[in-house]
């Protein structure tokens, strides 16, 4: 990776970071340890991939990273919440995220429900306070974060997950369950950067393309993770999907194959990137990290 790139990835991270510092911060109030619980998932790492695609969306569209901050902030709240409620023993019952407790048990599921809630409704907060936009463009960003994390979305997706425990999929249902519960939240993200920058209709559409795929090939490559590198994830050997029993595209393709497969779909992303035709070495950057050294999400 070239050293530009690199350090431009990192600072970046690091104006995310400064910006949950910001929106997410202790005041002391009753409610405090309703935010330590938020912040403590909040700032438990991760790769800030859906972030990261907003602001390098918006640039390909030539608007300032500035402007696309508080949108950018607001979609990995909303992916902290899932993950949060995803860890909690009525759904995967996940003790570990990222090598470290889940929030459940560090502090208490009902503050990890509680926090989960808050980073929701805080991500919705967030869009509709935002000055830097115009009213058309929080309106529309609302809609399309909202209906990518509801029931056509990644809400739904994980209905449909936690359904197919102990039944076998086929590929094609496999592909439908996560272009909902990953593949939703990645494709809004690019698009959040797309209504930013004003993309035109032809170039919205492309960015859904891309997205669609690049949300594929992150999910296969992440059942992938999940078997190869369970401790870090769940603190056990065995992997959640594993435990629950559900169908992941290892368990329907093998690893050799499913990688083959993850590695077509970040193809076909990047050449739906490449025709838009614009400044995207950032996009095409983080779509060729997809699946190498793959971290939890």
């Amino acid at each position: 990776m070239p050293v530009d790139v690199a350090y431009d990835l990192e600072n970046r991270k690091a104006l995310i970071h400064s910006h949950f510092e910001h929106l997410v911060t202790q005041t002391g109030q009753p409610y405090s340890r309703l935010i330590d619980a938020a912040r403590y998932s909040l700032f438990n790492g991760g790769k800030r991939l859906r972030p990261l695609l907003v602001l390098g969306a918006a640039e390909a569209f030539e608007a300032p990273l500035e402007k696309a901050m508080p949108t950018a902030c607001a979609i990995e709240m909303i992916h902290t919440y899932s993950l949060i409620h995803d860890d909690l023993p009525c759904m995967d019952d996940d003790d570990f995220r990222r090598g470290k407790p889940s929030l459940h048990k560090a502090f208490d599921e009902a503050h990890a429900v509680l926090a989960g809630d808050y980073l929701l409704t805080k991500a919705f907060q967030v869009i509709s306070e935002d000055e830097g936009l115009t009213p058309e463009q929080r309106v529309k960003l609302i809609a399309l974060i909202a209906a990518n994390s509801g029931a056509h979305g990644m809400v739904g997706g994980q209905s449909f997950d936690m359904c197919a425990e102990g039944a076998p999929l086929s590929l094609k249902d496999l592909q439908l369950l996560h272009s909902l519960k990953t593949g939703a939240l990645i494709t809004a993200s690019l698009l959040a950067g797309a209504t930013i920058g004003n993309a035109s209709r032809e170039e919205y559409a492309l960015m859904k393309l891309f997205g669609d795929e690049l949300g594929l090939a992150f999910q296969i490559f992440d059942d992938i993770l999940d078997v190869t590198h369970a401790f870090a994830k769940r603190g056990a050997q065995q992997s959640s999907d594993e435990a629950n029993n559900k169908t992941t595209y290892v368990t329907l393709l093998g690893i050799e194959e499913a990688a083959r497969a993850g590695q077509t779909h970040r193809d076909k992303a990047l050449e739906h990137l490449k025709a838009l035709k614009r400044e995207t070495g950032f996009l095409e950057h983080l779509a060729t990290g997809v699946g190498k050294g793959h971290c939890p999400s």
